[in-house]
């Protein structure tokens, strides 16, 4: 055997020795490193109905092969959900333990405390076409029917926030343009307005008049309105009787000079109260 062909017998068992050494080495002395994948977890116990922020849940790496089963990898995919089942600190959130971040339990848990969800039946006239949407902010328009003396409508409740709209959940789910309008829109309202349009829904008309969402002003009103704000008159009557109990109401000087200079209507006969029967409504009309 040359000299040549021993050299290269030589440096293969050197190198098959050093492979032998570092695989036992690898496999029974040196750590292993593990496969990590990310898990969202509690912060703290939480109780059930606890709706999940970013204050009460974070992001911690778990071994792979120990990886809970439906086990959420990522925060934002169970901020807004509710919890179903109470949840120890630190323990791996489930989706099994989570609501869905649209049903049911995670919309009403999105209720302030001391507020109430009352549904309110509308069209597309009287929900504004489907201009409104969820956290739309909203005044009530209560008409009452009847006959012309009868028939008034009235604000009975103002700047109102729309919590969903049918079964669609709050505003941070995309609306579908395509999806079928819903007849019903929830507001969020205190205990005493929601008894306020309980009452209304079951003595006339309700609709919703849009409104823009950063104007909080509230507008006072002299009361219902009543047929003769059909009146093309009604304006100037209205100035009128502000004016006479009050000179300084006076909104322009100028229009007071000008209802000032035309004629004086002739004033009416005293007519006679009479009550009328109507079914099982009674009312009572003024006959000239």
């Amino acid at each position: 055997m040359d000299r040549q062909k021993k050299i290269l017998i030589f440096v293969g068992a050197w190198v098959s020795a050093a492979l032998l050494v570092w695989f036992v080495y690898a496999n029974t002395v040196a750590p292993r490193t593990e496969k990590q994948a990310p898990v969202v977890v509690s912060t703290r116990d939480l109780a059930p109905g606890t709706q999940l922020s970013a204050l009460n849940v974070r992001t911690v790496n778990y071994p792979a092969r120990d990886l809970p089963k439906g086990s959420v990898g990522t925060a934002r995919d169970v901020l807004g959900r509710v919890v179903l089942y109470p949840v120890n600190a630190g323990e791996p959130l489930l989706s099994t333990k989570l609501s869905s971040r649209y049903s049911p339990e995670g919309v009403s848990s999105t209720i302030r405390d001391g507020f109430r969800a009352v549904a309110v039946p509308v069209t597309d006239a009287s929900g504004v076409a489907g201009l409104i949407m969820p956290q739309s902010h909203v005044d009530v328009l209560f008409t009452r029917a009847g006959s012309m003396e009868e028939a008034s409508t009235s604000t009975i409740l103002q700047n109102v926030e729309v919590l969903s709209i049918g079964r669609s959940g709050p505003s941070s789910q995309p609306a579908d343009p395509r999806a079928p309008r819903s007849p019903v829109v929830t507001l969020i309202l205190s205990p005493a307005d929601a008894e306020k349009l309980e009452l209304a829904k079951n003595e006339g008309k309700v609709s919703l008049s849009l409104r823009n969402p950063l104007d909080p002003s509230r507008t006072v009103s002299d009361g219902p309105l009543t047929a003769d704000a059909l009146d093309p008159n009604y304006a100037d009557r209205i100035a009128k009787a502000r004016r006479a109990r009050n000179p300084r109401e006076a909104p322009d000087a100028k229009v007071w000079e000008q209802l000032a200079k035309r004629e004086p209507k002739k004033e009416e006969k005293p007519g006679v109260l009479v009550d009328v029967y109507r079914g099982d409504k009674h009312v009572q009309e003024l006959v000239r």
